[in-house]
């Protein structure tokens, strides 16, 4: 007996990517959580503390600072990569050689680990021989620390996290491009739209899907960039760059105290979990039934 095509696969389907969430996703949060109620320095069993680490997180100044720093970094990420990957992507999903030829250069970041990454650029801003020290004095700059300027660092790390995501985001922008169809664009040129209109009139709004999709990924994202903060200014100069999963870190592997490192942990989880459904419901994305870009 043949199934409508809206019918839902069964369960047996589903099962082994239920499974896999749930030892590798689910189990990790769960057992987090337990421990944000602990007090724990890794060794030894737990001992029960109930509300005590949640209690002291609204007293925590570096919680609250934290969270101040995490928050512009995600907007900043998101005001910065979501115009450029759209353009890229849209741009690469052309069909001349060249594109194809500086998308695969431009895809290149993509293949190289964070940490690396976060040590390239740390040489090429040092301010004794990197980049800024070459051209500070052109530019007249009165000095070439960028990572050790409380007010140019997270800038920094911005434009660093931009260079590394931007080719992953402009995937998506790229293959969602190619989905919408060319007699959209033939008609409106008859119609004598230009190539500005046909982008804001037809492209953008074909892409909506992706451009929600792109942002969720981003918003979360922006508040999984431990490393690269780690390896570049490990928090400084003083708190300009400390988010909170670095208070995280120093809590649970520099203070041992696992139970209420575990409690920032959560609490990044619940905000990362909160944006994604405001994105989702504000946006109305949990509607959408098309299984094709844009229709």
């Amino acid at each position: 007996m043949r199934t409508s095509a809206t019918e839902r696969p069964g369960f047996v389907w589903v099962a082994p990517a239920l499974l896999f969430f749930g030892l590798f996703g689910l189990a990790p949060v769960l057992i987090v959580g337990y421990l944000s109620f602990t007090s724990w320095r890794g060794l030894g069993d737990p001992e029960w503390v109930g509300l005590a680490n949640w209690a002291a997180l609204p007293g925590d100044g570096q919680v609250r600072g934290g969270l101040v720093i995490t928050m512009t970094l995600t907007a900043l990420c998101w005001v910065t990569q979501t115009p450029l990957a759209l353009a890229f992507g849209v741009w690469s999903a052309g069909p001349q050689r060249v594109r194809a030829v500086v998308s695969a250069v431009f895809f290149l970041p993509l293949l190289l680990s964070t940490a690396a990454i976060a040590l390239v650029w740390k040489a090429l801003l040092d301010p004794n021989f990197g980049i800024p020290a070459q051209v500070s004095e052109w530019l007249g700059l009165s000095h070439s620390n960028v990572l050790g300027h409380s007010s140019l660092a997270l800038y920094a790390i911005v434009f660093i996290v931009l260079w590394q995501f931007l080719p992953f985001h402009m995937l998506l922008y790229q293959a969602a491009a190619r989905q919408v169809p060319r007699s959209l664009y033939e008609a409106a040129e008859l119609d004598g739209a230009s190539g500005v209109q046909r982008f804001l009139r037809i492209t953008v709004p074909q892409l909506r899907h992706t451009i929600i999709a792109s942002s969720v990924l981003m918003l979360v994202g922006s508040m999984t960039y431990f490393e690269t903060v780690l390896l570049l200014t490990a928090g400084g100069p003083g708190n300009a760059t400390r988010i909170l999963p670095l208070h995280m870190y120093n809590q649970g592997f520099v203070a041992f105290e696992m139970g209420y490192a575990s409690a920032i942990a959560v609490l990044l989880v619940i905000l990362g979990t909160g944006l994604s459904l405001l994105v989702v419901r504000a946006t109305g994305y949990s509607r959408m039934t098309s299984q094709r870009e844009g229709m």
